[in-house]
């Protein structure tokens, strides 16, 4: 496993982290307790995954405590990334399908929100603290900052920023964060098929030395060889809301990948190059497979040891992009007179 720094921090991440969302909450695959805690603790002790991200609002809670479970003894030897923002304390009553949850980004809220986060994981300090899916209001919010600074000082946390979502977009609400003093990074959605507002955020998260942590590489099962244009998702599946133009187009582009060599599933499976497209950004620091077993976990983590994508091979992705799968989507949208905005969760 090869390892990155967040730009002015001290916190070094695995090439390939764990989105604990993946099994901490019911709309992906893992529900057995047992098997989520194998794996996450396999992640660390067996790849060499330091960081771990999660929210307070992952299965109301226990996508924090999993971690105490499983790495309280090897606390001080991981990255442990968790969010606040939604107000899972106060609900209205029983959340409803994968609806948004009310937000709240008062100075009082997010104290709370820190200290049961704390509490949940079994230590006494957070390294990287995020928004979680904030809007332009509340990521130039003068009172957030004030706060967060503050809990730096207390040793509350060590640095934070914003993950941005719920779904992909927030171009505005990213290169706000990422221009604004304070935050280290921030989280976005980033993959073959699903490359813009990225594409805009690179150069900016460069020149203002600040991180980027990439999530769904996989783009919810198109690019890690598990998706069958002949499956039916359950709709309790966030992918049951998923365009089929827009997946019909996907498939079409991983077989011109495919075509071109970039990957054999030997050498180099379609999954590993789905991680390396988005680690050869040097201003991303970590990618965030979703793991839902172990031999994906191995899979995705041998991803930072098998051979980097050349320039030229990224030049190809980036003109499938560019002058095929872009319009191809568009041409594919069109003529389903669908747009390809995935379903508002709260990852």
């Amino acid at each position: 496993m090869k390892y990155r720094t967040l730009p002015g921090t001290e916190l070094s991440v695995s090439e390939v982290g764990f989105g604990v969302w993946s099994v901490a909450t019911k709309w992906w695959g893992v529900t057995d307790e047992s098997l989520a805690k194998r794996l996450v603790r396999s992640a660390y002790e067996e790849y060499g995954i330091n960081f771990f991200d999660t929210a307070d609002v992952y299965g109301n809670g226990f996508g924090e405590t999993i971690l105490a479970d499983t790495l309280k003894d090897v606390r001080d030897k991981v990255v442990i990334a968790t969010k606040f923002g939604y107000d899972i304390y106060n609900l209205p009553g029983e959340r409803k399908g994968h609806s948004e949850l009310p937000q709240n980004w008062s100075k009082e809220h997010i104290r709370y929100a820190c200290e049961q986060s704390l509490k949940r994981m079994g230590t006494d300090y957070i390294d990287f603290y995020q928004l979680h899916n904030p809007r332009m209001e509340a990521v130039m919010n003068e009172e957030v900052i004030e706060v967060l600074e503050e809990l730096k000082k207390e040793g509350k946390i060590r640095e934070y920023g914003a993950a941005m979502g719920p779904d992909i977009g927030w171009e505005d609400e990213s290169v706000a964060a990422l221009k604004r003093p304070g935050y280290a990074g921030i989280q976005i959605i980033n993959n073959i098929v699903e490359q813009d507002p990225a594409r805009n955020l690179f150069a900016i998260a460069d020149e203002e030395k600040r991180a980027l942590i990439v999530r769904v590489p996989h783009a919810s099962g198109l690019l890690d060889g598990t998706y069958d244009p002949q499956k039916h998702f359950d709709k309790s599946d966030h992918r049951s809301h998923r365009p089929t133009a827009w997946m019909q187009a996907g498939v079409e582009v991983v077989e011109e990948m495919k075509a071109k060599g970039l990957f054999d599933g030997k050498e180099r499976t379609i999954g590993q190059l789905a991680i390396q497209f988005s680690l050869y950004r040097p201003s991303v620091v970590t990618v965030l497979p979703n793991i839902t077993s172990e031999q994906n976990l191995k899979e995705f983590a041998l991803s930072s040891e098998v051979a980097p994508l050349t320039d030229a091979e990224f030049n190809i992705i980036d003109s499938l992009w560019v002058n095929g799968y872009n319009k191809r989507l568009e041409q594919h949208m069109s003529n389903t007179q669908t747009k390809p905005t995935p379903v508002l969760t709260a990852q």
